[in-house]
C-alpha cells in the first residue's frame, strides 16, 4: 500500500473510533431508537443519490440491515445510554471478530482451527478482564448490550459471506447505503412504542444532537464506508483489513481526551490481550514455528 492509502485507512479507523464519542454525546440528547432512526434516514437519504443499489436480492438487504443496522445500533446505542463507557465499548464491540468466527462454524460450517479455537479462549478471557475496573464490574447491562451488538455485526458479516457463496458481489458502499433503509421503520416504530415520553424534542434539535446524526450518517457511514471499499477494490483484504483493529485505540483516545474516561490497568491487559487474540485467529499475527530435530 501506498503512503497515501495507509493515510487513508489510518482516517477511516480514526472516524470510526470517534464514532463512539459522538454516540455518547448522541444518546444523551436523543433517546436511544431515536438516535438509529435519525442515523439510518440521513444515511439512507443522502447516500442513495450517491451509489447505485447493489445487484443483490432484498433478502440479503433486509438480512444485512437488520442485524448490522438495527441489531448492532440498537444495542450499541442502548448499552451507552445505560452507562458503558464508550472506551469500553469500542473494545467489547471487536467480540464481533470471536463471534463470526464461532457463528461461521454454527451456521455456515465453516472449518475452525486450532488457532482459531485458542483465539476464541484468549478473547473471551480478555473479555473477562475488561469487564472488571480495579475490582468494580462495569454496567452489566450496558456490557450484556455491547456483546448483543457485536454478536449482531457478527450475523451481519455471515449475511455478507452467504451472499458471496452464492455468487453475488456487492460493493460495501452500496450495500450499506441501501441496508439503511431497512432498520428505519423498527427503529421509529420502538422510538414511538417506548421512547416518546422520554423524548426532549428541543434537545433532539440542539447543535450537539445534529452534529451527531450528521456525523454517524455521513462522515462515518458514507465518507468511511465509501473509502474502505475503494482501499479494499485496490488493495488485498489481508493489507486492508488488519486496520480495523485499531479503531479500538482511536476509541480510548478520544474517549479519554474528549469524555474523560479512563481504562483500569486489567481493562488495558483485557484490550491488548483482545487484539493479540483476533490477530492471531485471523492469521495476521503468526507464533513463531519450531521445528523438532531430526534424531541421530
Amino acid at each position: 500500500m501506498s503512503i497515501r492509502d495507509r493515510l487513508l485507512a489510518l482516517a477511516v479507523v480514526a472516524v470510526w473510533g470517534f464514532n463512539f464519542v459522538v454516540i455518547k454525546w448522541g444518546v444523551a440528547g436523543v433517546p436511544p431508537f431515536g438516535l438509529g432512526a435519525l442515523r439510518f434516514a440521513a444515511a439512507f437519504g443522502c447516500g442513495v443519490f450517491l451509489v447505485r443499489a447493489p445487484a443483490l436480492p432484498w433478502r440479503y438487504l433486509a438480512a444485512y440491515g437488520l442485524t448490522m443496522g438495527f441489531g448492532q445500533f440498537a444495542c450499541l446505542f442502548w448499552a451507552i445510554k445505560a452507562g458503558m463507557p464508550a472506551s469500553a465499548a469500542s473494545i467489547v464491540l471487536q467480540a464481533q471478530a470471536l463471534f463470526t468466527l464461532l457463528l461461521g462454524a454454527l451456521w455456515l460450517s465453516e472449518p475452525v482451527s486450532a488457532r482459531q479455537w485458542l483465539s476464541l479462549v484468549a478473547g473471551s478471557a480478555a473479555l473477562a478482564l475488561i469487564a472488571l475496573d480495579g475490582g468494580k464490574a462495569l454496567p452489566w447491562l450496558g456490557l450484556a448490550l455491547t456483546l448483543a451488538g457485536a454478536a449482531s455485526w457478527a450475523m451481519s458479516n455471515l449475511v455478507v459471506r452467504r451472499a458471496v457463496r452464492d455468487g453475488y458481489r456487492p460493493d460495501a458502499l452500496a450495500l450499506v447505503v441501501y441496508a439503511s433503509a431497512v432498520p428505519i421503520l423498527p427503529f421509529a416504530l420502538m422510538w414511538a412504542l417506548f421512547e416518546q415520553g422520554a423524548t426532549d424534542w428541543p434537545s433532539v434539535f440542539s447543535a450537539k444532537s445534529v452534529f451527531a446524526v450528521a456525523y454517524l450518517a455521513l462522515v462515518a457511514t458514507l465518507f468511511g464506508y465509501g473509502v474502505w471499499s475503494r482501499l479494499l477494490a485496490r488493495h488485498p483484504a489481508s493489507q486492508v483489513a488488519p486496520f480495523s483493529l485499531l479503531v479500538p485505540l482511536f476509541g480510548v483516545l478520544f474517549s479519554v481526551l474528549l469524555l474523560g474516561e479512563r481504562l483500569s490497568p486489567l481493562q488495558i491487559a483485557g484490550g491488548v490481550l483482545l487484539i493479540g487474540a483476533l490477530l492471531a485467529g485471523s492469521g495476521t499475527l503468526r507464533l513463531p514455528a519450531f521445528r523438532r530435530k531430526a534424531a541421530g
